[in-house]
């Protein structure tokens, strides 16, 4: 009998968002593969998980994929977590996730926490219709995936660092033009959560003066979404 993979969201802030479900799948499995053992740890503890981890991380993943499918292929059952959200969304997980596909091996997937989904609904943008980006290239393709999100008729999320926010703003800003309308919003589902909606040049502005902490999640109208969405409404007044 095959084993199977099973990928679980975990808080990207409150504990309280930690599901039932994913407590018990956690509990009953035999490995879990965690970002960092010592985050997770933490979070384990705390729902008195007591299930043997070992470490999946970007940096080790695909040295460590073979020994994992090879336990999965021995009919043991893996959950594989994040340090927070779900695996695969700006996380490890993809390549784990494709190798079972290859090796026909079952992958399940728990619904669950996701930061820019609270974001984008937050944001008051469109949303009917949007594309993830996640975190933009650092050097190399970054002003060509800059240029390419300003011309995308989408909303557009974006992940992004405190430390690198202004500087995504204002290349944002110099790409789409100061008054493309976007929202910032950090520490999803903490204490101190909080949206700031406006301008490319607004947030631009406010952000120099109060520098962000936390994890960042940028949402951005798509180009004439605005203009776009006046004719579509305008088209069932006729």
């Amino acid at each position: 009998m095959g084993g199977k993979l099973i990928i679980v969201p975990t808080p990207v802030g409150n504990l309280e968002d930690m599901t039932p479900r994913a407590i018990s799948v956690l509990s009953s499995c035999d490995l879990i593969l965690a970002e960092d053992t010592r985050t997770s740890g933490v979070l384990l503890k705390h729902f008195d998980i007591r299930t043997p981890m070992s470490s999946h991380h970007k940096f080790n993943e695909h040295s460590s994929i073979a020994h994992v499918i090879d336990r999965l292929k021995e009919g043991q059952t893996i959950c594989l977590i994040s340090d927070a959200g779900t695996p695969g969304i700006s996380d490890p997980g993809f390549l784990l996730s494709r190798e079972c596909r290859r090796e026909g091996i079952e992958v399940e997937t728990l619904p669950g926490a996701t930061a820019f989904v609270p974001a984008l609904v937050n944001s008051g943008l469109p949303i009917d219709r949007f594309c993830f980006e996640g975190f933009l290239p650092q050097k190399k393709g970054r002003a060509t995936r800059i240029s390419e999100i300003a011309e995308e008729s989408r909303t557009i999320v974006i992940y992004e660092s405190p430390l690198r926010l202004v500087k995504t703003l204002e290349q944002l800003s110099a790409a789409c033009g100061p008054e493309r309308e976007a929202s910032v919003s950090r520490e999803i589902s903490k204490i101190h959560e909080t949206t700031v909606r406006g301008t490319l040049a607004e947030l631009t502005s406010y952000f120099r003066l109060n520098i962000p902490k936390g994890e960042i999640v940028i949402i951005l109208r798509g180009k004439d979404a605005e203009t776009q969405t006046r004719v579509h409404k305008n088209k069932y007044k006729e």
